[in-house]
């Protein structure tokens, strides 16, 4: 298989719609022909019916989707229950934790101004963040786990953004805010 199959497969496996032949060329920066091409590679090569997926042209683009002969294991997969999105307080607690770590509950609280008691809780049934002791005066201490990391594509946590900075403006914010909650409502979609 080609660079520009191999590429646009990866394209193919990253994007939840069809992609149009023009808009994969425009990324790859190739020709249509180029591409077109490419898709040609791409499609003998799955239907070889070595792999797990199949190339599928629909809605006036490319998708890749799972092989049919795979329906039954895929229904038992998909059927267990998904785990929610982080609600707000769950991310700005995780935030404070992953930040300031060792920290405790009263000092999430004094933080966010609020009790954070089913955030923190939540957080730990999910595995994102851990117990690690008490302090002196018997409040539990609290850190983020390897899982956080993983999940986060973090390799250590001195990887984490630099807060100092990212200080948006008000519309920034707002776009932010607008961009973060459509991909999470994206990712909730089956």
């Amino acid at each position: 298989m080609s660079d520009l199959a191999r590429t646009i497969e990866a394209l193919l496996f990253l994007s939840p719609q069809p992609v149009p032949v023009s808009d994969l060329a425009e990324a790859c920066e190739a020709t249509e022909g180029q591409v077109e091409e490419a898709i040609g590679l791409l499609r003998d090569d799955l239907a070889e019916g070595r792999r797990g997926i199949v190339l599928r042209e629909v809605a006036g683009g490319f998708s890749l989707a799972s092989d049919p002969d795979s329906e039954a294991a895929a229904r038992r997969l998909l059927a267990k229950p998904r785990t929610p999105p982080l609600t707000q307080a769950q991310a700005e607690t995780l935030a404070i934790v992953a930040y300031l770590q060792p920290v405790t509950r009263p000092e999430i609280a004094r933080i966010r101004g609020v009790t954070s008691e089913s955030a923190v809780q939540t957080l730990s049934e999910r595995g994102l963040i851990e117990e690690t002791g008490r302090s002196q005066f018997g409040a539990a201490i609290f850190k983020t786990t390897e899982l956080f990391e993983r999940l986060f594509g973090l390799a250590g946590l001195d990887q984490l953004p630099d807060p100092s900075q990212f200080d948006p403006t008000p519309e920034d914010e707002r776009e932010l805010r607008e961009r973060l909650l459509k991909a999470g409502d994206q990712r909730a979609e089956p």
